[in-house]
């Protein structure tokens, strides 16, 4: 399957990818959206930037559409036809905004409940009739508790970016709400590594799906530059300095592993002159999306994080990833440098390397080599 043309799409949604020069479906997407087009579950697991969201977005939109060509169409309100799962609202808004193009020639309707805002505005967006719903799990629960959404007419369920609902209140609320579907729901699941609470999806929600790994969906992605560079007597400064002067195609996303650690590179940014945003926990939610905003839109060229950011973002423009500090394992450096280099584009990581980091270092070595 080389061509999106391969895949059998309604005649809209194959308009929509011309119109947006979509040509080639990534392995992802080859692999899967052939069997989601058939009814079948799956679990599948591919890098980030790999076209995840698209790969279960395009079967959904032809699945609900095709029912209401056929006669079918949704008649009842608060009564969805598709769910899509996501751990947070900034994740929320931006798989909304995958899904908005291809709306608007086939008309489909795509509402979404998510933590972080009221839940009056919930409310609000799930009245009336529409197909598609993108929630967060504890947002979803809490709808379906107080009998203001009805599940019983859901035909595909998706828990899109798995591996990162680590809160421990997710599972039970996942379990509620797949008992909420009808048993002939068909299921799917996706996510960059397989980590334990995925596991634990897998194993008690997911018995009999198909496993999609596409290839090399646990190494570094080829158009990935990697530059290690020594801290010398642990002063990271004298480096800063050097990387703020380079130039860069795109913006820079700065990564650290405490909030205390970000502030601080805030301020040194600061007092460089430079304009930054933060993006962390336990800071203002508003403030928060804002500042991911003003990155997004170019407006600043520094966001500094924690790996709240590493996670599920698609930030189109980042041409770097500098990891100010090293995270302690593999799986949270992939989500890092899985923010640059997406989707066939080239894209390059800096690292602040300390002795303590050569174990971590030896690892990504050993990925790099089997690209």
């Amino acid at each position: 399957m080389t061509t999106f043309t391969d895949i059998e799409l309604l005649s809209t949604l194959q308009d929509t990818l011309r119109e947006m020069n979509f040509k080639a479906p990534t392995p992802i997407q080859a692999q899967v959206m052939p069997l989601l087009l058939k009814g079948r579950s799956v679990a599948g697991m591919s890098q980030t930037g790999s076209g995840k969201t698209l790969a279960y977005a395009l079967p959904v939109l032809h699945q609900v559409k095709s029912l209401e060509l056929a006669g079918k169409a949704v008649q009842d309100p608060s009564r969805p036809r598709a769910i899509v799962m996501v751990p947070t609202r900034e994740l929320g808004e931006q798989v909304t905004r995958v899904f908005k193009p291809f709306t608007h020639h086939t008309r489909v309707r795509v509402r979404s409940a998510l933590g972080g805002t009221t839940f009056e505005i919930s409310r609000r967006n799930i009245s009336g009739c529409f197909e598609v719903l993108v929630a967060t799990p504890g947002r979803l629960a809490k709808l379906v508790e107080k009998q203001l959404l009805k599940l019983d007419d859901v035909r595909v369920l998706v828990f899109d970016e798995a591996d990162q609902m680590m809160d421990p209140g997710f599972l039970q609320d996942s379990q509620r709400i797949v008992e909420a579907c009808p048993p002939t729901t068909q299921m799917a699941l996706f996510s960059a590594t397989i980590s334990k609470t995925v596991q634990k999806l897998l194993d008690d929600m997911f018995l009999g799906v198909e496993l999609i790994r596409a290839a090399k969906h646990d190494r570094i992605v080829e158009t990935l530059k990697t530059d290690n560079r020594k801290v010398v007597n642990g002063k990271r400064l004298p480096l800063l300095d050097v990387v703020l002067a380079e130039k860069v195609n795109g913006g820079t996303l700065f990564f650290t592993n405490t909030r205390e650690q970000c502030d601080t590179l805030a301020k040194e940014l600061e007092k460089r002159g430079l304009t930054c945003v933060v993006y962390r926990g336990e800071m203002d939610k508003i403030k928060r999306r804002q500042n991911l905003k003003a990155f997004r839109d170019g407006t600043v060229a520094y966001l500094i994080s924690t790996d709240l950011a590493s996670r599920g973002l698609d930030i189109d423009h980042v041409g770097r990833v500098v990891n100010y500090h090293l995270p302690q394992n593999l799986d949270n450096y992939l989500h890092r440098v899985g923010r640059t280099a997406r989707a066939g584009r080239t894209g390059r990581v800096i690292n602040f390397v300390t002795e303590r980091d050569q174990g971590l270092l030896e690892k990504v070595s050993e990925l790099d080599s089997k690209r």
